[in-house]
C-alpha cells in the first residue's frame, strides 16, 4: 500500500534562490531535495514552503532578508502559476483535500523566523491574505520575540502578542528551533493546537533542537504534532531508515494511535540525510520500512497525511 505525503517543512524556496541570491531554479527540475517532477511520483503531495526570512548568510548576503523573503513569495506564486496542471496553492485543509481529488500538488506558505518584516504582528494580516498559514518565532538566532534552542531565553512581551495575533489571524504557530524557554511560554498562553513541524524526539537523539517526552506530551494537550525531521543531526549518528522509524516508534509510545506524529523533513535545509534516502520521492521506503517493523497501515497513512491535514483543518481559516 503506497500513502501521500504531506511534509510541513521545506527549504526549498531559499534553496532555488541560491547564494547570490539573484536568479532562482525551477521547482519543476532541480538538484534539489524537492522537485515537481520528484514528486510527481507520489500517490499524492502536499508540501509546506518555507519562506526564510533571517538573513540568510549575514553581511555576505548581496540583498536584505526583506528582499529575500520578497523574491522567494514571488517564486513561489510563479512557480504554482507556470505549473497549474501539477500544483495549486492551498489556503485550507479542503483545498488539499480538493487538489488531491483532482490529482494536483498542495503548495502552502510558511515563515520560518520573522526577521524579514521587523517582527511586526501587525503585519501578520496581511501575510495572512497572502496565504501564509503556519509561522515559527525565530529561527537559531536570538530575538525580539524569544530565545533559540542555541542561545536560551524565553518569550518577550512582543513574542506574545505575536503568538496571539499569528493564532487569530489562521496561522500555525510552530515551536522548531525555539528555546526550552519559549516553548513553555507559548504552552501557557495558547488556545490553539501548536506543531513543531521539523523536530524529533530528544529521547533518541540528545539536541536541543528536537523534543523531550514532556514537550512531546504538552503538543499533543494542545491537539498539534511534530513533524519527523529527517537531518541526520537531529536523527542520531549513521542514520538511516531505522533511525527514522525509531523516532516515530519513540512518539508512538507516548501518542499509541499516532495522531500527533507527522512528517516535517527540512529537505533542502539539510546537509546531510539519512543513508539511502535522496530526495522527497524515498519517502515511500520509509513507509515500507514502518511496515515492515510492523506499523498499521492506519498509522502511517496518519503520519503521512492525516494528522497534518487534520491540524491545517483546526488552524486555518
Amino acid at each position: 500500500m503506497s500513502f501521500p505525503v504531506f511534509d510541513l517543512h521545506c527549504d526549498t524556496l531559499s534553496r532555488l534562490l541560491g547564494r547570490n541570491m539573484d536568479s532562482f531554479g525551477s521547482l519543476l527540475e532541480n538538484d534539489c531535495h524537492i522537485s515537481l517532477n520528484r514528486a510527481m511520483k507520489l500517490p499524492g503531495y502536499a508540501q509546506c514552503f518555507a519562506c526564510f526570512t533571517t538573513d540568510l548568510w549575514e553581511d555576505k548576503a548581496p540583498v536584505s532578508a526583506v528582499q529575500s523573503f520578497e523574491r522567494q513569495i514571488v517564486q513561489f506564486q510563479r512557480e504554482m502559476n507556470n505549473h497549474p496542471d501539477k500544483i495549486a496553492m492551498a489556503y485550507s485543509a479542503r483545498d488539499v483535500e480538493e487538489n488531491y481529488k483532482k490529482g494536483l500538488m498542495s503548495g502552502i506558505l510558511t515563515i520560518e523566523g520573522p526577521a524579514g518584516f521587523g517582527f511586526d504582528p501587525e503585519l501578520l494580516g496581511d501575510l495572512a491574505l497572502a496565504g501564509f498559514r503556519m509561522t515559527t518565532l525565530g529561527w537559531n538566532e536570538k530575538n525580539v520575540l524569544t530565545g533559540s534552542n542555541v542561545t536560551s531565553g524565553g518569550l518577550t512581551d512582543l513574542g506574545r502578542q505575536y503568538v496571539k495575533e499569528a493564532q487569530a489571524q489562521g496561522m500555525i504557530v510552530d515551536v522548531s528551533h525555539i528555546s526550552d524557554e519559549g516553548f513553555w511560554d507559548i504552552m501557557a498562553i495558547t488556545d490553539k493546537p501548536v506543531i513543531a513541524s521539523h523536530s524529533n524526539s530528544r529521547a533518541v537523539c540528545n539536541h536541543s533542537r528536537n523534543l523531550t517526552d514532556d514537550m512531546f506530551r504538552a503538543l499533543c494537550e494542545t491537539g498539534g504534532l511534530a513533524g519527523i525531521n529527517l537531518y541526520t543531526a537531529f536523527l542520531g549518528e549513521n542514520a538511516d531508515f531505522d533511525t527514522i522509524c525509531d523516532h516515530i516508534f519513540h512518539f508512538l509510545e507516548l501518542d499509541p494511535e499516532g495522531t500527533h506524529i507527522a512528517l516535517g523533513g527540512d529537505l533542502d535545509g539539510c546537509e546531510e540525510l539519512p543513508d539511502r534516502f535522496t530526495g522527497v520521492d524515498d519517502y515511500p521506503l520509509v513507509a515500507r520500512r514502518l511496515q515492515e517493523r510492523g506499523l498499521d497501515d492506519t498509522i502511517i497513512r496518519n503520519i503521512f497525511w492525516n494528522n497534518a491535514l487534520g491540524v491545517i483543518g483546526k488552524c486555518c481559516t
